[in-house]
């Protein structure tokens, strides 16, 4: 156990410990100057997708907003919550500013890989869609790279499907217990039998399930964060000015100033977002839309929403209570927003705060159950192993949630985790000038006045694409496509 444990942790030492958080900075600058600052340019255009339905009218198909809600809710856990919270213990409040900038940046990455994921997405033919990095990796760089699309694979399913989602469990099962004194095996009985219920239902049961709960579980959140803003409208000045202050050496408000401040936004911020870990792209394929642009923009928006919104509220409920002292030890995590919330509004806050933390639990859940299936269909697509992984699931988060130390057996996830980075990061450098094609594709058919641009693979004979994937194309001939030249 000593020798595995010891790999893993030479893995993490060389992905997260070394080289991947300034590389993910820089790639996300790279793609942020060399798009044009694309996440800015449609920015505005991000919020239609709120609003937006199934556009082909089939009952099978993943709407945008529909696809946008899961990774939101996958994106959306623990860590905007315990989190944010080590981050402004360990950092200082210019952790919170660091997390801004890399969520911005991030955004950037988040669209070109998303982008990626449609270009490439496969139509599964009842309606549905599915890609990943593996599908650009194989369609994208070609078949003599399919080995790293099957290792990408092997990381996503044991880091998520399997590590995350026990994690996820036991994070369920600790705040159950903690808040309401719900014994671990009985709420770890509920969570397989609503899991198994979800994951047995494919995909547009995901998809209905997040577009109900992953609303709900923003407003609430985001109404406690408000209420705590609007009660100390006057000291919140003094806040952002601090949150400023020690990000740039100003006013220092824990050892190691502002380099502890870099560190933990960027590490904190980055895993919260994914942007850039190859998780998320794996969702925004399976969105039927127009362009994949789109889809683009829209899983840019979900970067926004999980890191400039949420976490900021994290931020501010604990930055305005009188229970955060800069440098003081002994709370940190859930416990020190838990106890800032309570502090501000009362103990009645802390049944809203734990009811959010099930709902991003649960949403977490469904998110990482998803991605063991999109890897799974890159290793096999016989039915039998389909089923063995759904249950695997549902016993895997019942161990996790009836497991009191659960989180010694995880120490392999943020490893592998690092190793998928590394290889999208790789896919999506060596992509960049086909998405920059498609990007300027897009561009163009705004500019020639076409509202919403759609997208024919016809104008890209030279790359490997799913025809039957844009019906679009077929649907609307009229449509002007002022693409550029193949090898533009």
């Amino acid at each position: 156990m000593d020798l595995i444990t010891g790999f893993f942790g030479l893995i993490e030492d060389l992905t997260w410990g070394w080289a991947l958080i300034p590389i993910l900075v820089v790639f996300g600058v790279f793609i942020t100057v060399m798009s044009g600052f694309v996440q800015i340019e449609y920015f505005t255009r991000m919020f239609r997708v709120l609003s937006g339905k199934n556009q082909s009218g089939d009952p099978n198909a993943i709407s945008a907003r529909e696809a946008l809600l899961i990774s939101v809710g996958g994106r959306v856990g623990g860590g905007n919550i315990a989190g944010v919270a080590v981050a402004i213990t360990l950092g200082g409040p210019g952790a919170v500013f660091w997390m801004w900038a890399i969520a911005l940046v991030g955004m950037a990455t988040s669209l070109v890989e998303a982008s990626l994921a449609q270009l490439y997405k496969r139509s599964n033919g009842d309606g549905t869609y599915r890609g990943g990095p593996a599908s650009y990796i194989i369609h994208g760089l070609g078949h003599r790279y399919r080995w790293l699309a099957v290792v990408y694979a092997i990381c996503l399913m044991l880091a998520f499907a399997f590590g995350f989602n026990a994690f996820q469990g036991n994070t369920f099962a600790g705040a159950v217990n903690d808040s309401l004194g719900v014994d671990r095996l009985w709420s770890g009985i509920l969570l397989a039998i609503i899991t198994g219920f979800i994951v047995y239902g494919g995909i547009r049961r995901i998809a209905k399930v997040a577009d109900v709960i992953i609303p709900i579980m923003a407003f609430i959140y985001i109404g406690l964060a408000l209420i705590v803003i609007v009660m100390n409208i006057t000291e919140l000045p003094g806040v952002i000015w601090s949150i400023i202050a020690n990000a740039f050496g100003l006013e220092e408000a824990v050892s190691g100033g502002v380099g502890a401040a870099l560190a933990q936004g960027l590490r904190r911020g980055l895993f919260s977002n994914e942007a850039g870990l190859g998780s998320a792209p794996n969702v925004a394929a399976t969105a039927d839309v127009r362009h994949p642009i789109s889809q683009g923009i829209t899983q840019s928006f979900s970067v926004f929403i999980d890191t400039i919104i949420i976490c900021s509220c994290t931020a501010f409920i604990i930055l305005l209570s009188p229970v955060y002292q800069p440098g003081a030890e002994g709370i940190d995590g859930v416990v020190l927003t838990q106890q800032s919330l309570v502090s501000q509004v009362g103990d009645w806050s802390q049944y809203f705060l734990t009811f959010a933390i099930l709902l991003f639990a649960f949403s977490s859940i469904i998110y990482n159950y998803y991605l063991g299936e999109t890897a799974l269909k890159v290793m096999t697509g016989a039915p039998a192993a389909l089923h063995v992984l759904r249950l695997a699931i549902v016993i895997i988060v019942f161990l996790g949630a009836t497991a009191p130390g659960a989180t010694a057996v995880f120490f392999f996830s943020d490893p592998l985790m690092g190793v998928l980075a590394i290889v999208n990061l790789m896919a999506i450098m060596m992509l960049f000038p086909t998405a920059l094609r498609v990007l300027n594709d897009f561009r163009d058919q705004l500019k020639s006045g076409v509202e919403r641009p759609v997208f024919r693979p016809t104008a890209f004979p030279d790359l490997d694409l799913d025809h039957e994937a844009w019906p679009y194309a077929k649907a609307n001939p009229e449509t002007v496509v002022a693409s550029r030249p193949t090898g533009a």
